[in-house]
């Protein structure tokens, strides 16, 4: 307890500082292994045994239970970067720890806090404003291979690299089948929320395929409907199809015990009466939300319809969505009776059951309304096809962030490498105390092509020093037609090579989040210098006074 009467610890300056620099170098130690394309997996398992093997930042961060409260912004910002760019995830948070161990050193030679903040917000902003002006490669959405090697790129680091070439042809189809156009600004976007993944574990993973259309993991509700319709009529339901029960609650005393059949019939009909006006509305599938009896399974086999039941309610606004299909969750109408309108019918060239690996997928191709895509993963086992999910989700968000920005950089630690050559000099340019944060800042950004190269097994010190070269002449020169300004590593030769010419790209947009990121995520702990850790109420027994 303190001085001023505060019940629990309270921590001040340095001490806090330590510690939370401590805290966020150990969640940075723990990623950092699994930077890069020569980046090793991890293993993580949970309380109840479940196993996750992985190599992607924000996975290995969400898993782990972190108590400190400044590890936990760190954690948050792996999570921030996952669901802004997809991709990233891992140098963000190396980079936001690395900047904070040199604020920390500052620190201790007594520079103030103040100052380094706004050296590394100016930093950050000119750093953004040379990958604009300098470093970016502009590209258009005719340029496959391009956006096919950014794909490979983010692929090169996870469990699928080998297969790459693949994967990346299958998420880039995938991306270019789900484009449609802003509502508001008339731009092109890519919604990728509406690529369905789908895991059947079986086979190898290059048998993995791209479906033009809508594939859920279901089964026909009954084994004696038909397998296929063409020009399908869809409805959507969210209501329940079993034999029609008065609700809960209500009470029925039946004085005639000849009433009690005409009860049950009147249950069976109601339930007809509800089939018949979705079949004579043309309906020829019918999914629906919730169950799905006997009884009207038998009505649809005798039409010819598919019936789904148990429908995951995402799945059924998607479908309904593509189909142009309205999600009905009731068939009152106003006149106190039961309708259904045709116009709430969606439409598909063709609804199909086919068995793949150990399960049922029911297809929906050739939809009316948009465009979707479905990507088939096949693997050895689960936690195969976990995994190269994760990867093509990466793969997918990069290929959507680079046909929406519209522009590449290099990869391979160039841009880190450049900025870093380039703050260093502008560093040099300012008479403020903010110099010093500046040119830490541009010693930081070195971190990642360092790592990159330790992973690599290669020699960090002499490939840093061959690329610095490189760098630093491309920014001497007036024109750079050699294109050192591109050149990142090798890490497979373990030399320093023309990147872009190469095909190692990224997304603009991906390198400008993470800086800005990572420099928002180290201010805001760098703020802190004072935490006091409340004592928890202790209840009174009850009785006791």
């Amino acid at each position: 307890m303190s001085a001023v009467g505060i019940r629990g610890e309270r921590d001040q300056g340095q001490d806090v500082r330590t510690s939370n620099v401590t805290a966020v170098m150990a969640i940075a130690n723990v990623v950092k292994t699994s930077l890069g394309p020569q980046g090793l997996d991890k293993m993580l398992v949970d309380e109840i045994g479940d196993v996750v093997i992985t190599n992607d930042g924000a996975t290995i961060l969400k898993q782990l239970e972190v108590e400190h409260p400044a590890a936990k912004v760190i954690v948050e910002l792996s999570q921030l970067q996952d669901k802004e760019v997809g991709d990233g995830t891992t140098s963000v948070v190396v980079l936001a720890a690395e900047l904070l161990k040199r604020a920390n050193e500052l620190i201790k030679i007594k520079v103030h806090p103040t100052t380094i903040i706004s050296g590394y917000k100016l930093a950050a902003r000119q750093a953004v404003k040379y990958i604009q002006s300098h470093l970016v490669h502009k590209i258009t959405e005719d340029d496959t291979e391009i956006l096919i090697n950014a794909a490979k790129t983010s692929m090169n680091s996870k469990v699928i690299g080998p297969e790459s070439h693949i994967f990346a042809k299958l998420a880039v189809d995938a991306v270019r089948l789900v484009k449609t156009q802003g509502a508001i600004s008339g731009k092109p976007k890519y919604p990728i929320q509406s690529i369905n993944i789908v895991k059947s574990h079986g086979q190898s993973s290059n048998q993995s395929e791209l479906v033009k259309g809508y594939v859920i993991q279901l089964q026909r509700a009954s084994q004696q409907m038909v397998t296929k319709v063409k020009n399908a009529k869809v409805a959507c339901l969210d209501i329940n199809l079993n034999k029609f029960k008065m609700q809960m609650g209500v009470q029925i005393l039946v004085d005639d015990p000849n009433n009690l059949e005409k009860i049950r019939k009147k249950e069976m009909d109601v339930l007809k009466e509800r089939i018949q006006l979705l079949l004579s509305a043309g309906a020829n599938v019918i999914l629906t939300s919730k169950g799905m009896d006997d009884l009207a399974n038998k009505y649809l086999v005798e039409a010819g319809a598919i019936g789904l039941r148990r429908v995951p309610k995402d799945h059924l606004r998607r479908i309904a969505k593509a189909t142009g299909a309205k999600v009905i969750t009731t068939f009152a109408n106003e006149e106190t009776g039961e309708s259904f309108d045709a116009s709430s019918l969606g439409e598909a060239e063709e609804v199909y059951e086919e068995a793949i690996g150990d399960n049922d997928y029911i297809f929906f191709k050739g939809m009316k309304r948009e465009q979707s895509a479905s990507i088939i993963l096949r693997g050895a086992n689960e936690l195969m096809t976990d995994e190269i999910e994760r990867s093509i989700h990466d793969s997918l968000c990069v290929v959507k962030r680079t046909l929406e920005s519209g522009s590449v950089v290099a990869g391979g630690g160039a841009v880190e490498m450049a900025l870093s050559i380039y703050l260093d000099d502008y560093s040099r340019t300012l008479d403020t105390t903010e110099q010093i944060a500046v040119a830490e800042f541009a010693e930081a950004l070195t971190a990642i092509p360092k790592i990159l190269a330790t992973n690599a097994a290669k020699d960090s010190i002499d490939l840093i020093s061959k690329l610095r070269v490189l760098h630093s002449k491309s920014q001497q020169l007036q024109v750079d037609e050699k294109g050192f300004k591109y050149s990142g590593l090798d890490l497979i030769k373990g030399e320093v090579r023309h990147n872009l010419r190469h095909g190692v790209l990224e997304p603009t947009v991906s390198k400008v989040k993470s800086l800005k990121f990572a420099t928002e995520a180290a201010i805001t702990i760098l703020r802190i210098d004072d935490m006091i850790k409340l004592e928890p109420k202790k209840e009174q027994m009850p009785g006791r006074h």
